[in-house]
């Protein structure tokens, strides 16, 4: 496997060499014949919702993989297969326009609101051998749905409000484990908080 990107490389030729539901793994061969393998799957969505007072809402969730309670932001997939990936890609519709869409989407579902106008602050990828982008989006502007959390089968989350250095204790904590949202919170979303 090659060390370079392979969105740096032209005239390269990517094929699917496996595809599951949700992923597929990806071969790109380069002009000297080295192969990269990357792993791609449909982009996923965070929201970074604000309350009046500054605070951001966050989740409860158990999380498998963090085999605990995990501090998370509301989201999830933009797309729920490979297939329906696809199909968006082939469409030429802009990808964040659907990762807005899927955004609220998400937060009726986790939060119970009801989101107005989320503005994209940042695309956050994985690196170069995991395709896996995800889109936040900063809301200050919300209304509570009457219907309240319209959660699917087998999710229970629960919604807390947090201040900014609440939050960033439970950082400091390790209470909160996807890492690009800890940079993204970190980087582009605390510092404007208590600076303004």
């Amino acid at each position: 496997m090659s060390d370079q990107n392979p969105q740096a490389t032209s005239n390269q030729r990517d094929t699917a060499v496996f595809s599951g539901k949700i992923g597929e793994v990806i071969h790109a061969q380069q002009k000297d014949g080295r192969v990269f393998e990357r792993y791609r799957r449909p982009p996923g969505t965070r929201l970074i919702i604000v309350s009046p007072d500054k605070k951001i809402l966050v989740t409860k969730e158990h999380r498998s993989e963090t085999s605990g309670i995990d501090l998370r932001l509301p989201g999830g997939k933009v797309c729920d297969s490979l297939r329906d990936y696809h199909a968006l890609m082939a469409s030429g519709k802009d990808i964040a326009e659907a990762a807005k869409e899927a955004a609220v989407k998400e937060a009726l579902e986790e939060t119970g609101l009801i989101i107005d106008n989320p503005q994209l602050i940042t695309k956050a990828n994985a690196g170069a051998t995991v395709e896996w982008d995800l889109y936040y989006f900063l809301v200050d502007s919300y209304t509570q749905s009457p219907g309240g959390q319209e959660l699917e089968d087998g999710e229970d989350i629960e919604v807390t409000w947090m201040a900014a250095d609440e939050l960033r204790q439970a950082i400091e904590n390790n209470e909160m484990q996807e890492w690009r949202s800890v940079g993204v919170l970190l980087a582009k979303v605390l510092p404007r908080l208590v600076s303004s």
